[in-house]
C-alpha cells in the first residue's frame, strides 16, 4: 500500500469513528471530563501514528490528508481537534529535530496509543527551568493535561548551564498524576482537559532532550505550523454554516430573502476560509518554498479564518435566534467552543507581519502568492 492509499484508508477509519465521537461530545461538555475514550478510538483507527512516515509505522500524512483529518475533527468535537492538533505538532517537532532513536521511540509510543502534546505556555507564578538536568516548576494552559503521556515541553536553561530554551520530551505515566484542572473554567472547550502541570523534580536524561537550544522557535515551522489549528477552526466554522443550512431547510425559512442572504454570506465566508487554509497547508508542505513567503501567507490566513468564523457565527445566531443559545442545540456548544478556540496568541502581530511582507513584495496584488 502506497502512502496515498494508507492516508485514504486512515481517513476512512476516522470517518467511521466520528459518529461515536460526536455522540460523546455533548456529555463531555455538560459534565467536563477527559475524552479518554475518544483518544482510544483515534488510536484504534491508526490516527496517533499516522503523522509518522511509513518507515516508522505511519502513513506520512501529506498536507492534504492532514488537512482533511484536522478539519473533520473540528466539525465533530473542537476539544478533541485541539488535542489531536497538539499531538501532530509534537510529532512534527520530533521528526524535525529529534535523533533517529528518538523518532523511533516516539513512533512506538504513538502506535501503543500514547497521546503527545506540546506545552509552551507559562505564567508569572509558574514557569519551567532546567537546572543541573532537573526540571523546576511547570507549565500552564496545558491542553490534554491528564491524558497526554508524552509531553514536549520547553524549559529555560539556568544561567550556569548556558541559558537558552530546550525542548524536553517528558514521559508522564497516567498512574502518577501531575495535572491540576481546577482553574479551567471557560465557557467553551471544556473537554480539552486544559490545566497546569507540575513538573518539579523530573530528571532529564540526554535521550529526553529534543534538538539544539532554541530549536522550538526555528522558522519557518514555528509560524507556518499554524495552518494545522486553522484547519480545526475551519472544520468548526463549516459545521456552523451547515447547522444554519439545516435549520433553514428544516423550518422551511430558506425562501425568506433575509435568511437566504445570511446563508449565502455564511457559505461564501466558509469557502473563502477553506481556500486559504488549503493553500496554506499546500505551501507549507511544498519543498523548496520561500520560507518568508509561506510565513506571510499563513499569517494572513489566520486573519481570514478568524474573520470568517466570527461572521459565520453571527449570521447563524441571527438566523436561528434564541434557539441558538439553548441547550441541547448543537449550535450552542459549537459556537462557545469555536469562540474560545479562536483566541490564539498574537493575531494582530500576524496580520501586521503579513502586511509587511506584502509591502516588500515586488509582485502586485493578485500575483503575490503565485
Amino acid at each position: 500500500m502506497d502512502t496515498n492509499q494508507a492516508s485514504r484508508s486512515q481517513l476512512e477509519r476516522l470517518r467511521d469513528v466520528l459518529p461515536t465521537i460526536a455522540q460523546r461530545a455533548t456529555a463531555l461538555d455538560s459534565k467536563p471530563g477527559l475524552p479518554a475514550k475518544d483518544i482510544e478510538d483515534l488510536a484504534a483507527a491508526g490516527l496517533l501514528v499516522a503523522p509518522f512516515p511509513p518507515s516508522l509505522g505511519g502513513s506520512g500524512w501529506s498536507g492534504a490528508a492532514g488537512f482533511d483529518a484536522l478539519r473533520l475533527l473540528g466539525r465533530t468535537n473542537l476539544s478533541l481537534g485541539r488535542l489531536y492538533e497538539g499531538h501532530v505538532n509534537a510529532i512534527r517537532l520530533i521528526l524535525r529535530h529529534g535523533t533517529s532513536d528518538q523518532q523511533e521511540g516516539a513512533s512506538v509510543a504513538a502506535l501503543d496509543g500514547r497521546l503527545f502534546g506540546v506545552w509552551n505556555t507559562e505564567s508569572p507564578s509558574l514557569s519551567l527551568r532546567l537546572r543541573d538536568r532537573i526540571l523546576r516548576g511547570g507549565k500552564v494552559l496545558c491542553s490534554g493535561a491528564g491524558l497526554v503521556e508524552r509531553a514536549l515541553v520547553t524549559a529555560r536553561w539556568s544561567e550556569a548551564d548556558g541559558e537558552g530554551q530546550q525542548m524536553v520530551l517528558v514521559p508522564l505515566p497516567l498512574s502518577t498524576p501531575r495535572a491540576d484542572l481546577s482553574a479551567w473554567t471557560p465557557t467553551g472547550m471544556r473537554a480539552s482537559a486544559t490545566g497546569s502541570v507540575d513538573l518539579e523534580g523530573v530528571a532529564v536524561t540526554p535521550d529526553m532532550m529534543i534538538g539544539a537550544r532554541d530549536a522550538y522557535q526555528t522558522q519557518p515551522d514555528f509560524s507556518t505550523g499554524a495552518w494545522r489549528f486553522l484547519a480545526v477552526h475551519l472544520g468548526a466554522l463549516e459545521e456552523v454554516a451547515e447547522l444554519l443550512r439545516s435549520h433553514l431547510t428544516r423550518t422551511q425559512r430558506g425562501g425568506d430573502p433575509h435568511q437566504a442572504a445570511r446563508l449565502g454570506n455564511a457559505i461564501a465566508a466558509a469557502e473563502t476560509a477553506r481556500l486559504w487554509v488549503q493553500s496554506a497547508a499546500a505551501l507549507t508542505e511544498q519543498d523548496g518554498a520561500d520560507p518568508d513567503h509561506v510565513i506571510a501567507y499563513v499569517d494572513l490566513a489566520r486573519g481570514v479564518v478568524e474573520r470568517a468564523a466570527l461572521d459565520v457565527m453571527e449570521l447563524a445566531n441571527r438566523s436561528v435566534g434564541l434557539q441558538a443559545f439553548m441547550q441541547p442545540n448543537p449550535l450552542e456548544r459549537l459556537v462557545r467552543d469555536l469562540s474560545t478556540y479562536l483566541r490564539q496568541p498574537g493575531p494582530d502581530h500576524a496580520l501586521v507581519r503579513g502586511a509587511a511582507a506584502a509591502l516588500r513584495s515586488r509582485n502586485r496584488v493578485g500575483e503575490m502568492w503565485q
